[in-house]
């Protein structure tokens, strides 16, 4: 081994072990900021040794990965659905049906909490994590272990003694914190935010891009461990036992040897639920012997051993007093309502989101009502019901905005969308203002000692109108502004100037497109190259290029024939901002004339790697097979179409080594 691999290794050894003890153990061994700097280290390293490529090292969680279509794989056991219960008379009557097929004996039973998120079923060999599948129909599911990767508290590498191989099931649940941070984020930039943790949580986990994946608050609790000769002679002990190989068990698991038992945990968590981090829709009970849960089976749909006690959604009843209307960085127009405060959940609800006008015509609102509000995890509660029958004999009908409430332009509603919308792009200071925040953000152009308050500020102060008066500020005219002291105008224009140096998919990130985000901006920016053939680029040469749809290319068509957006651009290229890709010195031309496609999962390298290895070496990489294909690197798992294709065309396969020795790499 060489001093390099040594490194790595060790490196990587250091990483396991730290996520271990903190998402196990609950301690933190270092400071997030070594952490960070042992990670930045780590991948360096990688990116300078690509033949030490490891899919299970710590750096995997970051993302990168595009998956054009999920892999459909066949569980090697069933993942069933559990029945249902929502009754004390009903959980008596499972437990006596319990009794009775174990002949009389009154087995010990699990009590756990019901996650409430998306299931997947996780796959370890020999201490490395081998695959993630959803739950799927139950028989099969998508693999999406590329993005369960960038889950920090999955661990790719396990702790202890562990057996050969074995699957864990669980549920990635997005914590209620994560979430309402997501949404304020969402809510702020002037889109719509997400209904639930849960359905976020799911849909997290099909993203093609593996990096969105890892911009999300996921998490994932362990419930089920699966496998032949395992060891175990009981579910609780297997559990307690996956928790030291470095699996996230919640302790809330604990064993209830009578109904009794099972009676007071459902009744303890229903009056302790708000309290905890993550939604829970209610409680699991299993039979805990691994034996009697063979004797009992399954019945077509869900085991006999095991069922779950349903909790009613947490409600509360209020006067809905007005409703009052919010202006996103789009222009996007969201109603919300102003209640009467009533206690839910542990805190005190004024409002309620109503999302658009089509929602109140559906609720059939009026001011007045009294009606039903649900806090499920949103960012703010919903409206899920009105009594009309307190309904008085005066109806106040709700009459939606017809103009804008910040600056009077009238709403348009575009064809097929449920968003009213302000057009006055120019004008709208909310607009404006949320625009150049978008612009600043950190997954935009990232522009260090320049805050959304200090935008605002700019704003109002007649300083900058839009994202390119940013790069016009004078030193001068920012000292005499409130807070801003000699270093802080510093490090604002030092941030500006730096910024300038962001690759030209995130200037058109940044630049707030409807519909265009960090992964569609890449998209264009790796097929059209330059901003100018982007904004001559028509809506038939948008939609050809993967992953890009009829609404995006209308979306971009209508962005760049408006002239205040074309001189936006213009005065952003004449500051410096980066208006093309960078050409990259090529490493050689060995490929020079090669359009390759690139398809599967390697050994040594990711797909990413390999593509720009090939771009490195003067090869054109493309997405789709056709008659110019000059040859495939394929690797494992590519797809059965494909491989049809290319015999078709008589398009040759290489492999991964083929083809690095192609390179003489």
């Amino acid at each position: 081994m060489t001093n390099v691999q040594e490194k790595i290794e060790g490196l990587r050894s250091k990483l396991h072990q730290y996520n271990f003890e903190y998402y196990v153990n609950d301690t933190s061994l270092i400071s997030d900021f070594e952490f960070d700097q042992m990670m930045k280290e780590l991948q360096d390293l990688e990116a300078q040794h690509p033949k030490l490529y490891d899919s299970n090292s710590p750096s995997q969680r970051v993302g990168g990965q595009i998956t054009k279509k999920f892999e459909t794989v066949t569980h090697a056991e069933r993942m069933y659905s559990l029945g249902n219960t929502y009754s004390e008379e009903e959980i008596r009557e499972w437990v006596d049906r319990i009794i009775k097929n174990l002949e009389g004996k009154t087995p010990t039973f699990t009590c756990e909490l019901k996650y409430d998120g998306a299931s997947i079923n996780l796959t370890y060999e020999k201490g490395a994590l081998l695959r993630a599948v959803t739950r799927g129909d139950g028989t099969q599911g998508d693999d999406v272990t590329m993005n369960i990767k960038t889950i920090p508290n999955i661990p790719l590498k396990l702790q202890g003694s562990f057996p050969d191989l074995f699957e864990i099931r669980g549920e990635i649940v997005m914590p209620l914190a994560g979430f309402e941070a997501l949404n304020k984020k969402r809510v702020e930039a002037g889109e719509e935010p997400y209904m639930n943790p849960r359905n976020t949580a799911s849909g997290s986990l099909k993203l093609q891009d593996s990096s969105e994946t890892a911009q999300r608050p996921l998490t994932c609790l362990l419930y089920a461990l699966v496998g032949k000769n395992l060891g175990f002679k009981n579910h609780y002990d297997s559990l307690v036992e996956a928790r030291s190989w470095g699996f996230t068990v919640p302790d809330t698991l604990v064993q209830a040897d009578s109904i009794d038992g099972i009676l007071r945990y459902i009744n303890e968590w229903e009056h302790k639920r708000d309290q905890l981090p993550f939604e829970i829709d209610g409680i699991v009970i299993k039979v805990n012997d691994l034996k009697d849960q063979e004797l009992l089976g399954f019945t077509s749909k869900s085991p006999r051993w095991a069922i779950s006690y349903k909790y009613q959604a947490e409600q509360a009843s209020t006067t809905l007093e007005t409703v009052s209307y919010q202006v996103g960085r789009t222009g996007a127009i969201t109603p919300v309502a102003n209640l009467t405060p009533v206690l839910l959940s542990g805190t005190t609800v004024k409002r309620a989101s109503l999302h658009n006008a089509d929602q109140i015509e559906k609720l059939n609102l009026r001011l007045g009502d009294r009606v039903y509000v649900e806090k499920g995890g949103e960012i703010i509660p919903k409206i899920v019901g009105v009594d009309h029958t307190m309904r008085g004999l005066i109806e106040n009908r709700i009459t939606y905005i017809d103009s804008c409430p910040d600056c009077e332009t009238t709403l348009v509603r575009i064809a097929g969308e449920a968003q009213h919308y302000c057009p006055n792009i120019t004008g709208c200071a909310t607009q404006i203002i949320g625009k150049m925040q978008h612009y600043i953000g950190r997954t935009a152009m990232d522009i260090e000692g320049l805050g959304g308050e200090t935008v605002a500020l700019l704003f109002n102060e007649g300083l900058a109108n839009n994202i390119a008066d940013l790069y016009a500020l004078k030193e001068e005219e920012l000292l005499p502004l409130e807070r801003m002291a000699q270093k802080s105008v510093d490090n604002l224009l030092l941030g500006l100037e730096a910024s300038k140096k962001q690759p030209f998919a995130k200037v058109l990130f940044g630049l707030g497109i409807r519909f265009v985000g960090a992964t569609v901006a890449k998209r264009l920016a790796s097929h059209f190259v330059s901003m100018s053939s982007l904004m001559q680029a028509t809506e038939e040469e948008l939609i050809a290029v993967d992953d890009i749809g009829v609404r995006i290319a209308q979306s971009l068509v209508h962005y760049f024939q408006i002239l205040s957006n074309r001189e936006l651009v213009e005065r952003l290229t004449q500051f410096g901002v980066q208006m093309e890709n960078e050409i990259l010195a090529l490493t050689s031309n060995a490929l020079d004339g090669k359009n390759i496609v690139v398809s599967g999962v390697f050994e040594t390298l990711s797909r990413n790697e390999l593509k720009a290895m090939i771009e490195e070496h003067g090869g054109k990489v493309s997405s789709s097979i056709s008659s110019k294909t000059s040859f495939i690197v394929a690797g494992e798992g590519m797809g059965p179409s494909k491989k049809v294709k290319a015999e078709k065309l008589d398009i040759p396969l290489m492999t991964e080594a083929s083809f690095l020795n192609l390179l003489d790499l």
